[in-house]
C-alpha cells in the first residue's frame, strides 16, 4: 500500500510568501501559491525569488509548496508557460497546478503535476484517465457527493491522490465550464479574470414573462464549510482537503487553517494509523472560528446529496453574526441588547429593503443589560435603524486584533541524550522524522560537586530551543530510539549512570508538561553552561541542515503506455481547447473531433455559458420532482425555461432534468468580438 494512501494533506491558499509562512505556521501539510503569471488568479502573482524563500521555510517542515499553472493558454504564451515551469523546478516547488492539457505536450521539468479543478473532473472515466496520462493528484468537482467521490477513488490507481475542497467560496458553475464573464466583457474565467456576473442580483421570470423572484442573488451560492463531513470524507478517500482562497487575507488563512487543523488532529488522534504528510506541531494562540471571518453563510453543498438551502440569494456580502436587537435609537446612538461583549471598532449591519446596511461602531458603552453604540457614521444616513432591528457583527475587532498579533507556533519534536564520551562531552538529537545529528565537544572533566544542580543545569540548558524549529518530546510521548546511539558514543569502562531527566515545559493556554532527556555518564561531571549552550545551537544547526539536505520532491508521475484513450471521441468548446498543443494532445488520446475554446470565438451563436448542479427550480421549489406525487400539483409543474434579468441583461435557464443541471444561456456581445485578442489568435480548429 502507497504511503500517501494514510497520509492526510491540509492545503491552505496564499496570495503572498508572507500569508503562505503563516499557514505553514498555523498547521498547513502544504501551501498552493500564484507564480508570476498563468495562475488562475490574475491578481495573486508572486516573484519567483518569494516563492524561494517560502519554499525553504516550507520544506523545514516537510511542508509542500504547490504553485498554480492553472490557466487556459494561447500558442503565444506556451514557451513563457514552459519557461516559468523550469523556473519553479529550480525554485524548489513540489507540484504544478495545471488546467491546460497542452502543457503535457512541452518539454516540462520532471515535476509533479496535479490536475486543476479546473479540468472539471466529475465522473471516474475521466479522472482515471488524468492520472494515466501523468497526473498524481486530481482536484474534484466541488459539487460531488461522498459517494461519487468513492466511485472516483475506487477508480483510480492507488497512488493518486484525491484532493477536494472543503471550505471557502463556491462557484456556482462546475469549475471550467463558466463562459458568463468572457461573453459579457472579455474577460475569461478560464483565464483568472473572472467579472463574478453570479454575484449580481436579478429577477426571475417564467415563461409566460411573470415575475417569479424579484431583485435577489440567484446564481450566488453559501460559501463550503466542510466541517463536519471530514471523516466521511476520508472515508471516500480524499486525502488532500483543499481550503480556497487565493485572494483572502492573512487573518482569514490564519483562522481557517487553524481551524482544519485542529479536526483533522483529532481525527489523527482517533485513528493513529493515519498522519499528516508534514512534520511539527501547531500551537494555537486563539481559538479559531469560521464564522469570524468573511462568509456568506455555509452549506456542506452536494456533499450528502442535494439541498434546498445552498443559495446566498439576499446579499453575496458577509453580515456575520447576529448579536441582538435594537431596543432605542438616539440622535447620535441606538441601544441594543447582546449578550456578546462589543469593542470600539467592530463592523456590525443590518437588512434594510433586501440590501446590507453596513457601520462601524466608533464607540461602544454597557450600559446594564444592553449597549449604547456611538456609530462611526451620522444617524440620518443609515437607514431603517429602528427598535426591534436585528443587529449582526461581521468585524469582531478584539478578534481582529488578536490574530494580527502572533497566533501560532509550529515546532518539531526532538529526542535529546547528552552524554560523555572519551574525549569530553556529546549532544545527539532525533527528531520525528527519525534524522539524527551530533554535535561533540572536547572537555576536561572535572566531578560535580553537587550531583543534583549538576543535572539540573543539564536540563535547563538543553531544553531551551528558543525560537528554533524544535522542541523537546514530551516525556508522556514515546520516545524515540536514540538513547542507544548516545550510548554507543560513550568509550569508556566506567560503569555508566543513564538519567532521564524531564524539565518542565509551558503549555498553551497554561499548565505543563515534563520533557525527557537522557543523560548517560560514568558519574555527574561539572558541565558549564556555556559549553552545553554551544553544543544545543550546533546540534540544531547540523539537524536543520540535514532536513534540508535529505529532503526529496515527487518526480512526475510517468504516463502509461501506450497513451490511454480519452473516455470520449468529441469534445465541444467546453474542453477548453485553446491552443495547438493541447490540440495534439487530445488527437494523440484518441479524439477525432476538437472544437475550440469559447474564447476562441468560434461560437456566435447562443450556447450554454454556464453549466450548474445548483437548480433555481429547486431551490425555489419549482421542480417538477419536487411536485412528484404532491396530490393537486402533480403533473402541473414542467421544467420550461426561465429567464434571469438584471438591468437590460437577460439570461436564458435551461433545465436538464435527466441530469439534474440548469444551463445558463446566452452570445457572446459583439464589443467582445471586436476586442484585439480576437484578432491575435493563432489556433486552428482541426477535425
Amino acid at each position: 500500500m502507497p504511503e500517501h494512501t494514510q497520509s492526510l494533506e491540509l492545503l491552505a491558499p496564499a496570495k503572498t510568501a508572507a500569508i503562505g509562512r503563516c499557514a505553514i505556521q498555523h498547521g498547513a501539510d502544504a501551501v498552493y501559491i500564484g507564480g508570476p503569471s498563468f495562475g488562475a488568479r490574475d491578481k495573486a502573482g508572486n516573484a519567483m525569488s518569494d516563492i524561494a524563500d517560502l519554499i525553504n521555510f516550507a520544506h523545514r517542515f516537510r511542508a509542500k509548496i504547490y504553485v498554480t499553472l492553472n490557466t487556459m493558454l494561447f500558442d503565444a504564451e506556451l514557451d513563457a508557460a514552459r519557461k516559468q515551469a523550469w523556473d519553479c523546478y529550480d525554485a524548489g516547488v513540489d507540484a504544478l497546478i495545471v488546467q491546460d492539457m497542452g502543457l503535457l505536450e512541452l518539454d516540462l521539468p520532471p515535476l509533479d503535476l496535479h490536475a486543476s479543478t479546473q479540468c472539471d473532473i466529475r465522473t471516474p472515466e475521466k479522472a482515471r484517465f488524468l492520472a494515466d496520462v501523468g497526473f498524481s493528484q486530481l482536484v474534484l468537482a466541488r459539487e460531488l457527493t461522498v459517494a461519487e467521490i468513492a466511485k472516483v477513488r475506487a477508480a483510480v490507481p492507488a497512488d493518486t491522490v484525491i484532493e477536494h475542497f472543503i471550505h471557502g467560496a463556491l462557484c456556482v458553475a462546475y469549475s471550467g465550464q463558466c463562459y458568463i464573464s468572457h461573453a459579457h466583457t472579455g474577460r475569461s474565467a478560464n483565464r483568472g479574470d473572472c467579472s463574478q456576473a453570479c454575484r449580481l442580483p436579478y429577477t426571475l421570470q417564467d415563461a409566460q414573462g411573470r415575475v417569479v423572484a424579484y431583485e435577489k442573488h440567484l446564481l450566488s451560492v453559501k460559501d463550503n464549510n466542510q466541517s463536519a463531513n471530514l471523516r466521511t470524507l476520508i472515508d471516500a478517500g480524499v486525502r488532500s482537503f483543499k481550503i480556497e482562497g487565493r485572494y483572502k487575507d492573512v487573518a482569514y488563512v490564519k483562522n481557517i487553517t487553524g481551524h482544519y487543523r485542529l479536526l483533522l488532529d483529532e481525527i489523527l488522534h482517533e485513528r493513529p494509523e493515519l498522519h499528516a504528510t508534514s512534520s511539527g506541531k501547531t500551537k494555537l494562540l486563539f481559538k479559531p472560528d469560521p464564522d469570524k471571518t468573511f462568509h456568506r453563510g455555509a452549506t456542506d453543498y452536494f456533499s450528502q446529496g442535494r439541498k434546498m438551502d445552498i443559495g446566498a440569494f439576499d446579499t453575496p456580502t458577509f453580515v456575520g453574526l447576529e448579536l441582538g436587537t435594537v431596543t432605542q435609537v438616539g440622535d447620535k446612538w441606538f441601544e441594543m441588547e447582546s449578550n456578546e461583549e462589543l469593542a470600539n471598532s467592530d463592523g456590525l449591519n443590518y437588512l434594510h429593503k433586501r440590501e446590507v446596511v453596513g457601520l462601524q461602531a466608533n464607540v461602544v458603552e454597557r450600559r446594564g443589560k444592553v449597549w449604547r453604540v456611538f456609530p462611526n457614521e451620522p444617524m440620518h444616513t443609515l437607514p431603517g435603524l429602528r427598535a426591534g432591528l436585528a443587529i449582526s457583527r461581521n468585524r469582531d475587532h478584539a478578534w481582529e486584533q488578536a490574530l494580527a498579533k502572533k497566533s501560532a507556533g509550529r515546532r518539531i519534536a526532538v529526542n535529546a541524550s547528552f552524554a560523555e564520551t572519551p574525549e569530553g562531552f556529546s549532544l545527539t538529537l532525533q527528531d520525528e522524522d527519525g534524522i539524527v545529528a551530533t554535535a561533540s565537544a572536547d572537555f576536561e572533566k572535572q566531578p560535580a560537586k553537587n550531583s543534583a544542580e549538576a543535572e539540573s543545569n543539564v536540563r535547563e540548558q538543553l531544553a531551551r530551543f528558543g525560537s528554533t524549529d524544535f522542541e523537546l518530546r514530551p516525556a508522556t510521548s514515546s520516545p524515540l530510539p536514540c538513547r542507544e546511539r548516545a550510548r554507543e558514543r560513550v568509550e569508556t569502562h566506567a560503569p555508566l549512570r543513564t538519567s532521564t531527566l524531564s524539565p518542565t515545559l509551558p503549555l498553551q493556554g497554561g499548565g505543563s508538561e515534563t520533557a525527557a532527556i537522557t543523560i548517560i555518564w560514568s558519574q555527574p561531571w561539572f558541565v558549564p553552561s556555556s559549553l552545553l549552550n554551544k553544543l544545543r545551537r550546533e546540534v540544531v544547526e547540523k539537524l536543520e541542515a540535514l532536513r534540508l539536505a535529505s529532503y526529496t520532491r515527487l518526480p512526475r508521475k510517468a504516463a502509461v503506455e501506450p497513451p490511454a484513450t480519452y473516455p470520449e471521441e468529441s469534445l465541444s468548446y467546453l474542453a477548453n481547447v485553446n491552443n495547438s498543443a493541447a490540440q495534439t494532445f487530445y488527437a494523440k488520446h484518441g479524439v477525432k473531433l476538437i472544437e475550440a475554446a469559447y474564447e476562441q470565438h468560434q461560437q456566435a451563436g447562443e450556447v450554454s455559458l454556464m453549466i450548474t448542479r445548483h437548480c433555481i427550480r429547486y431551490s425555489l421549489s419549482l421542480c417538477p420532482k419536487q411536485a412528484k406525487g404532491v396530490i393537486g400539483v402533480q403533473g402541473q409543474v414542467r421544467a420550461e425555461p426561465m429567464t434571469l434579468v438584471n438591468g437590460s441583461e437577460k439570461l436564458r435557464l435551461e433545465f436538464d432534468c435527466k441530469k439534474c443541471e440548469m444551463h445558463v444561456m446566452g452570445k457572446i456581445k459583439k464589443q467582445v468580438l471586436k476586442m484585439p485578442q480576437a484578432e491575435k489568435l493563432t489556433f486552428h480548429p482541426r477535425n
